[in-house]
């Protein structure tokens, strides 16, 4: 079964230039070519694909991905090599929770002080701008 770049992004979920920058990178093969110059994936091009966008939402960097690919190419020894893999993402989620919940209450209390002033009209600028360091809208 012979796939068009546009059908594997489809059926995978990556566009056609994140395909062709996981081939410029190794991490998808470069793919067989047509008469016309044109690539031709087969089914397997597709998993692979799948398995690298849903790393990647996991939040896996591209090493980490390489690690996890290189894992299955090796069924005996795939859970010893893969479960560090994640073991090490998961640990370095720790950080990140608490980052993301220092700047989620910094946009709220950003957000609390938009409605003090702009909602009494007290405001000379709004606290969105003066927060983020803007003048003000039409000052830019």
């Amino acid at each position: 079964m012979s796939l068009t770049i546009g059908q594997v992004a489809d059926k995978s979920g990556c566009t056609p230039p994140t395909i062709r920058y996981y081939e410029s990178i190794g991490l998808l093969a470069l793919p067989a070519r047509s008469e016309a110059g044109r690539r031709s994936y087969g089914p397997a091009d597709v998993a692979r694909l799948a398995f690298i966008r849903r790393s990647r939402e996991f939040g896996l960097g591209i090493p980490q991905v390489r690690d996890l690919l290189a894992a299955a190419e090796a069924p005996a020894s795939a859970c010893a090599t893969a479960r560090p893999v994640v073991e090490d993402h998961i640990r370095a989620l720790g950080p990140k929770r608490a980052e993301l919940k220092a700047l989620e209450a910094a946009l709220g209390a950003i957000l609390s002080r938009c409605d003090e002033g702009c909602q009494t009209g007290n405001a000379d600028v709004c606290a969105i701008f003066c927060d983020f360091n803007l003048p003000g809208p039409g000052k830019i």
